[in-house]
């Protein structure tokens, strides 16, 4: 088959296979990735919890603008990948580690993982796995914080559904801003570093890279 008759799909992996099986390398990368990114949450659990409270403290609500580092690894996960599944283990594997090395929110770090990841999944999900630009970034940045809104509304000992209206709505709005940001616009500029050295020569986010260069 010719590179002129491939599918788009098939054309984004550089094989003729099933694009969306999963390969050694991807099992491998999505548990270093998720690694990686659970210490990135380790960190930002003091600055970023330091931020939350700042910001929350002077506008209830606020404080949701902090949250898209939380939302990273999904959207890396799937823009590395890019094959079903990606953006939720990525994702669920950092909030593992963010556990296991501690933090104040303990197991339901994990559940926030499963939730967040998957807001960031149907995002690709709807694109069919096929489109993995900045504006795809952006969108799952956006949808893992909606899931991340939802999630928090409902669950804990004090949810946010017992809160005020514009408490909730200035909330969402925080989050949704955050997660297009410091989830989409900053996981999509990480990646694309990330290529640039060549760490990703084996999956289609460096090959992209290198034909642009």
């Amino acid at each position: 088959m010719s590179t002129s008759t491939r599918t788009p799909a098939a054309a984004s992996t550089g094989t003729g296979d099933n694009p969306w099986r999963w390969r050694v390398v991807d099992i491998v990368v999505a548990a270093v990735l998720g690694v990686a990114t659970g210490l990135l949450f380790w960190g930002w659990n003091v600055v970023g919890g330091a931020w939350f409270g700042a910001a929350d403290a002077l506008t209830p609500g606020l404080g949701g603008i902090a949250v898209g580092i939380w939302l990273i690894g999904g959207v890396i996960g799937g823009l590395v990948i890019r094959k079903p599944g990606a953006a939720l283990v990525v994702e669920v594997v950092a909030a593992i580690v963010s556990m296991l090395i501690g933090n104040v929110w303990g197991v339901s770090t994990v559940l926030s993982g499963l939730v967040q990841g998957f807001g960031a999944e149907l995002i690709f999900a709807l694109f069919l796995y096929r489109r993995f630009g900045l504006g795809v970034a952006v969108l799952a940045g956006i949808g893992a914080g909606a899931a991340a809104w939802v999630f928090e509304l409902f669950y804990g000992s004090s949810p946010n559904i017992l809160k005020s209206l514009e408490f909730n709505t200035i909330y969402l709005v925080c989050v949704a801003v955050s997660g297009a940001i410091l989830a989409g616009v900053v996981g999509w500029l990480l990646v694309r570093a990330l290529a640039k050295t060549g760490a990703l020569s084996r999956f289609a986010a460096g090959r992209e890279l290198a034909r642009e260069v």
